[in-house]
């Protein structure tokens, strides 16, 4: 076959694909419907996490899972915005980690509000301003996110789904790599990023920022400075990739949290998270710790908080394996109900990564 009759042939197949697609969005639009009628939750993290199973399991390749799952997650997107024009409330500002980790979970057609704190991005779902929120909770190198957990403290918000996503950086500017004279960063970065300024920058001005967003900032328009930042800084400050991955250490992720004023339906896979304080007695900790171990519950994290009630009193925050709605995950929570002094399940939502 010849090159214009393979190109005809993937013309044909576009418009197969454009029709499909089309057709797919109208029954999603009339599911909208059905669940505006019915008061019921747009975004289904269970639904998601099942068609991301389905396509996984029905695809043959050549394209990956991977790509796949990317292109589902934009024909959702567009879904949702059609059904309900979505708002997600996000840690800014603009192109930060936090806005591309929502990006990564609700695509690109929604609108995302960047908001200063994490308690605006509480406050913003909490008071209907916003229909979902994500904030960080932990990150690999640097532990777990305190304000975000004493913030569930107070919050009647739920988790409804999480996010997982590695931290990259990159070396962003308008001018070669030869040409830069100057590399603007924060400390995170250029600590992260050092091996390689070292091997490739060694001469370069180091400029240390507050954040990766003002080094973007600083470094637009500047033909002989650079950034280290993330990729959706590139089209936000109108800055090139010169050099990708610089970071030296491969496996530092940020896990994210979404916020939502309802909990999420079970998936058959999912994690739950409880917050519960315990009596001023001795071995009071132990007994809800043996109580997770009696009942085979799997824990996956558990951090501790001051209650801020009073002096020495704590809250703990523990991650498991199930939904708060399984037999005996009730059972159990019943259980460490007794001896403690305020239970309270945060959310329970589909393991995956976003």
């Amino acid at each position: 076959m010849d090159l214009d009759k393979l190109r005809k042939k993937i013309n044909k197949l576009d418009k197969q694909l454009i029709d499909t697609l089309n057709e797919r969005t109208k029954v999603a639009m009339e599911i909208g419907a059905f669940k505006k009628e019915n008061g019921l939750e747009f975004y289904a993290p269970h639904r998601e996490q099942q068609v991301f199973q389905k396509v996984r399991n029905m695809n043959k390749g050549p394209v990956t899972n991977e790509s796949l799952q990317a292109i589902y997650r934009e024909i959702m997107s567009s879904s949702l915005h059609l059904e309900k024009p979505l708002v997600i409330s996000y840690l800014g500002p603009e192109a930060s980690y936090t806005n591309q980790a929502a990006i990564k979970k609700f695509g690109s057609s929604l609108k995302y509000s960047p908001q200063s704190t994490i308690e605006d991005v509480f406050m913003e779902v909490a008071h209907n301003k916003a229909d979902y929120g994500v904030v960080p909770i932990e990150n690999t190198m640097e532990g777990a996110v305190y304000h975000t957990l004493d913030m569930f403290a107070t919050s009647d918000l739920k988790i409804c789904a999480q996010i997982e996503l590695p931290i990259t950086y990159h070396l962003l500017g308008n001018s070669p790599l030869s040409e830069i004279e100057k590399i603007y960063a924060n400390s995170q970065a250029l600590g992260l990023c050092r091996t390689w300024l070292r091997s490739n920058a060694p001469e370069v001005h180091l400029v240390e920022t507050k954040s990766s967003i003002e080094a973007a900032e600083k470094a637009k328009g500047k033909k002989k400075a650079a950034a280290i930042a993330n990729i959706l800084a590139t089209d936000k400050y109108d800055l090139e990739v010169i050099a990708e991955d610089i970071q030296s250490v491969v496996r530092n992720t940020t896990r994210y949290l979404v916020l939502s004023q309802d909990y999420a339906e079970p998936s058959g896979n999912d994690k739950t998270s409880i917050m519960f304080g315990t009596y001023d007695e001795v071995g009071s900790l132990v007994d809800v710790l043996q109580t997770i171990r009696e009942y085979d519950i799997n824990m996956s994290k558990i951090e501790s908080r001051p209650s801020k009630r009073k002096a020495w009193d704590y809250y703990f925050f523990v991650d498991f394996y199930g939904h708060c709605e399984d037999n005996e995950i009730k059972k159990a929570l019943k259980e460490i109900s007794k001896n403690s002094s305020i239970v309270k399940i945060l959310g329970s939502y589909p393991n995956i990564d976003g």
